[in-house]
Parts: structure tokens; C-alpha cells; sequence
């Protein structure tokens, strides 16, 4: 499965660049990750809990950035087994350029494999869910690294969520009713 897109990020490219670099915002942004640990340099291990369709796995694997060239790209690589589940690897090519209003242009190319008890659920369900994991890193990215909108009600994606009884909005709050960038 591959997909490109991209993203304009209300920041400054290099503060886009340290935020590809920094675990806990990377952490925040994928789908389902509940550990994340490491450096650019040596690499992230992750845990990342995901449904697929009928299939629940625990996918333990590790992340590397590759070909860096600061602040214009690199890629994000990485690999993760998921026991009887099966197996996922895949990387995302990234490239930033600076907007005319100051604003960063984050350039994307997204692959992506799995094999095992994934891979029999069938390319139509495998490459939707893809899309919407790759869809929900970028928007994450781009929530994490400008701040929380008014329509997320100031909560940035990734933070707990309120507690019963308080207001706020929950982590999904800012999928809904934002412009989305194309």
C-alpha cells in the first residue's frame, strides 16, 4: 500500500524538524502507541496496541530515522511483529519546505506491508485501515507540533482525557469540525 500527501504546520520548519525528532511527540502521534522510547540517532523502540478488523494485536518493533538531511527531509522506518497476529513494516519519506507566510510544508510518501493473520483480512481492509493510520499520524503531527485549536477546546492530541465530570473535549475532539488540510 502506498499514499502520499501532505500538511501546512503554523511553525517555523525547524521547530517542524526537532518535532520529527523528539520521542514523546512521535509517541503522541501514532495510533494506539503506548511506549516509545530511544533517540534519532540509535532509534525508537515502540509498543503499539491496534484493531484490524476482526484482528487485535500487540505490535512491539522498532523505529528508525534514515537519511536525514536537516531541516529539508528524512524517512521514518520501522517494523513490528504482532505475535500470531502477523507482522507490519513501513516508512513515510518526509519532506519540508518553508511557505511564504512562515507556515512548514510537510511532504509525505507512506508505505506499507503486513503479512500473517493481517495480511489473509485482504488488501481493501488493509489498505483503508493504512490510510486512516497514516491520515491520524500526520493530523496528529500537526496538532502536536502547532498546539491545540480553539475547536479542540484546548486539548492537544495525545492529552488524557478529562476525567468524569470534567469539561473538555476528549482526544478526538479535534477531528471534528476542523478544516483538514489537503
Amino acid at each position: 500500500m502506498e499514499l502520499s500527501g501532505h500538511r501546512v504546520i503554523d511553525a517555523p520548519r525547524e521547530q517542524v524538524w526537532e518535532a520529527l525528532l523528539d520521542p514523546a511527540v512521535l509517541k503522541a502521534c501514532v495510533p494506539g502507541c503506548t511506549e516509545m522510547s530511544g533517540t534519532p540517532e540509535e532509534g525508537f523502540e515502540a509498543t503499539v496496541v491496534q484493531k484490524v478488523g476482526p484482528v487485535k494485536a500487540t505490535f512491539k518493533g522498532d523505529v528508525r530515522l534514515e537519511d536525514m538531511k536537516r531541516p529539508d527531509s528524512l524517512t521514518l522506518s520501522g517494523e513490528g511483529k504482532g505475535g500470531a497476529a502477523g507482522f507490519a513494516k513501513g516508512g513515510a519519506d518526509c519532506r519540508l519546505s518553508e511557505e511564504a507566510n512562515g507556515a512548514t510544508r510537510l511532504d509525505y510518501d507512506v508505505e506499507a506491508k503486513v503479512g500473517g493473520k493481517l495480511a489473509q483480512l485482504g488488501s481493501r481492509v488493509i489498505d483503508g485501515f493504512a490510510k486512516k493510520m497514516a491520515d491520524q499520524f500526520f493530523e496528529n503531527f500537526k496538532t502536536q507540533v502547532e498546539g491545540p485549536s480553539e475547536a479542540d477546546g484546548g486539548v492537544a492530541a495525545g492529552s488524557p482525557e478529562p476525567a468524569e465530570g470534567e469539561s473538555g473535549a476528549s482526544k478526538k475532539g479535534g477531528w471534528f469540525g476542523r478544516k483538514r488540510a489537503d
